[in-house]
């Protein structure tokens, strides 16, 4: 490898390729239709575009950059509030949604009494509101294993052509 920028403040996307060990010429090798004077651009001043991100995912086995793009330099996703997901271990994401299955198992009673007559009223409020976090820190476990599972198809640890079968299954079993 050529030797390593000193610059301050850099672009996630340097940084994982320098974690990675590669000059930009040889990242644009890997990365799908990016020449080395884009990643420059990239890595410097200019945004990716969402497809850019996408192949630098594939190419640097770090489906998290997606999630970085998304929560931190799509519009959509800083207007919309959208969380950048960190990949953690798999003991991590499980204990984590078994603990808040736990929790939802205790509140799914007060949750059916706030909505069984369709409102929610002053009184109820506050819990609804807590159990819409609950729920939300679920998604975001939910969403936390999607990302881990990316990696691992990405670095090979899980067959891609045989998730995506399973996938393709499951969907078929819904549509009937």
């Amino acid at each position: 490898m050529g030797k390593a920028s000193v610059k301050e403040n850099k672009k996630i996307y340097q940084l994982v390729r320098e974690e990675l060990n590669l000059t930009r010429e040889a990242a644009s090798e890997l990365i799908d239709g990016m020449e080395s004077y884009r990643l420059n651009k990239i890595e410097n001043e200019a945004l990716p575009t969402p497809d850019e991100v996408y192949n630098m995912s594939k190419a640097y086995k770090r489906p998290d950059l997606c999630s970085y793009y998304c929560a931190n330099e799509c519009r959509i996703g800083k207007e919309t509030d959208v969380k950048e997901l960190k990949i953690k271990d798999l003991s991590n994401i499980v204990l984590g949604m078994l603990n808040k299955l736990h929790t939802m198992d205790e509140k799914k009673e007060k949750l059916i009494s706030i909505s069984a007559d369709g409102d929610v009223d002053d009184e109820e409020l506050e819990e609804f509101f807590n159990i819409q976090n609950e729920l939300n820190q679920m998604a975001e476990l939910i969403d936390t294993l999607k990302l881990w599972t990316n990696k691992m198809i990405y670095e090979g640890k899980i067959d891609e052509k045989k998730y995506k079968d399973l996938q393709h299954k499951k969907a078929n079993l819904l549509k009937k």
